[in-house]
């Protein structure tokens, strides 16, 4: 088949390489356009963009898919088919029907749960048990359409950085699949109408740790906002965040005033609502990520995180 790829982010390179390797044929990339990055806030193409044109693909870049040229590219190329990973940007209806057999998107979790653009985060955020990725066909209802494969797993002690990865690999071989089942004319599955959540992006506002919840819940919180955007936490006015932590045993927690910290030779505990949480990787203002060990070697006694 011809085939144009749609995605912007690293989670989307797996899948690029593998269609290119495949027997169909990639005429085209299509992906977010070129956004400032680092300090410097230098404009960047996305990782999709800059490995399409090491591998000497075209790239298409509207600001938005409803741009007449991009439709008029879209339609001049005349892909079969066009897979989507994490592009990033609502398609319309008019470039949906276009590729004659339509868009198929890889979903980072088991379609309907978590529909929406940070389904890793928010499964990982409310303690699912299990995860896994969906091959779907797209329609104009958010990630609602026919889905051609679907597959999960229990959930990993992972952070949603490692836990994306992952996925990404994996998600790659399953969305050769689901093309393949589309180009033979299998007819997918439509979705349950019960079960539905969203995934809504985390905000910064939502990664704020407070510290007189569960400790599990805030072991979730630390694990599914990294690495971005950070859990965080004050520390005497200044912001830390938390990049890993885990839940203390039993047997060496403490009881303790929520947010209180405590240090032994070799780990840092934060006190939570109904026992103890290990820091283990955090961030302070102004600092590099380190192993919470290291940035509490010093710290005084008594202090508290807010």
């Amino acid at each position: 088949m011809r085939l144009l790829f749609a995605g912007t982010p690293e989670a989307a390179l797996p899948s690029l390489e593998a269609l290119v390797a495949s027997r169909h044929e990639v005429v085209a990339v299509v992906t977010r356009p070129d956004a400032p990055a680092g300090r410097g806030r230098k404009l960047t193409p996305s990782p999709v963009a800059a490995h399409a044109v090491q591998l000497g693909l075209p790239v298409l870049k509207p600001a938005t898919p409803r741009d007449e040229d991009f439709v008029a590219e879209l339609t001049r190329l005349a892909p079969d088919a066009c897979p989507v990973v994490a592009y990033g940007a609502l398609l319309t209806q008019r470039v949906l029907d276009i590729p004659r057999l339509g868009w198929m998107n890889l979903h980072f979790s088991v379609l309907p749960r978590w529909r929406g653009a940070a389904p890793v985060q928010r499964a990982i955020m409310a303690g699912d048990e299990t995860i896994g990725t969906s091959c779907f066909r797209i329609v104009r209802e958010l990630d609602a359409g026919d889905v051609y494969r679907s597959s999960s797993m229990a959930m990993p002690d992972a952070t949603a950085g490692e836990l994306l990865a992952a996925l990404a690999q994996s998600g790659a071989h399953q969305l050769l699949d689901a093309l393949d089942a589309m180009e033979n004319g299998e007819t997918p599955v439509p979705q349950p109408a019960d079960g539905i959540t969203v995934a809504p992006k985390v905000t910064v506002a939502d990664a704020r740790i407070g510290w007189s919840a569960p400790a599990a819940g805030i072991r979730n919180l630390v694990m599914g906002c990294s690495p971005d955007p950070g859990a965080w936490c004050e520390l005497e006015g200044e912001r830390l965040k938390v990049y890993r932590a885990r839940v203390a045993d039993e047997a060496e927690a403490e009881a303790g005033e929520p947010g209180r910290l405590r240090t032994t030779k070799h780990q840092v505990f934060a006190a939570t609502g109904d026992g103890e949480l290990e820091l283990l990787e955090v961030q302070p203002a102004g600092k590099r990520r380190m192993q919470a060990i290291d940035w509490a070697r010093n710290m005084t006694a008594g202090k508290a995180l807010a």
